[in-house]
């Protein structure tokens, strides 16, 4: 298999029926955006894919298994990761009930499952997660996110 050009690290989106899942990160000075909130993701590690960096972490941080298939958009942002490398968003739709089998890792303080609208208007998570996030939205349908499940 063909090596993949550098990049810094990528980040997912998980969203299911208008919910999204996020985690507070560790208040530790040392990390980049201590006690903000974040999505899944992280660092590469060797070799790896974007995607399959962004779905390992996944498994690390929450506990939770990704089907590629559930992959519902992908973009590289050039240059925007530490030391000038590209980073990766990427937005899956996961099938109800995904969020009940979250078993949370030893990196943050909690975790959430929020409405979409709640995580956009945190003023405490992650600025540039938020508006990779609404590109998501507006690349959709143009009209925001997309309405929250209710009973």
């Amino acid at each position: 298999m063909p090596k993949h050009p550098p990049f810094s690290g990528a980040k997912i989106a998980l969203l299911c029926e208008g919910l999204i899942l996020s985690y507070l990160r560790d208040d530790t000075p040392s990390i980049p955006w201590p006690g903000l909130w974040d999505l899944p993701g992280g660092g590469r590690e060797g070799e790896e894919t974007p995607l399959a960096c962004a779905l390992r972490e996944t498994e690390e941080e929450f506990g939770l298994t990704i089907a590629p298939e559930h992959i519902v958009w992908t973009r590289v942002y050039p240059g925007q990761g530490l030391g000038g490398l590209d980073t990766w968003f990427f937005v899956a739709q996961v099938p109800s009930g995904t969020f009940a089998n979250i078993r949370f890792g030893n990196e943050g303080q909690r975790w959430a499952v929020t409405t979409i609208e709640a995580f956009l208007a945190n003023n405490v998570a992650i600025t540039h997660f938020q508006h990779r996030l609404r590109e998501y939205l507006s690349s959709r349908s143009g009209d925001g996110p997309e309405p929250s499940a209710r009973n």
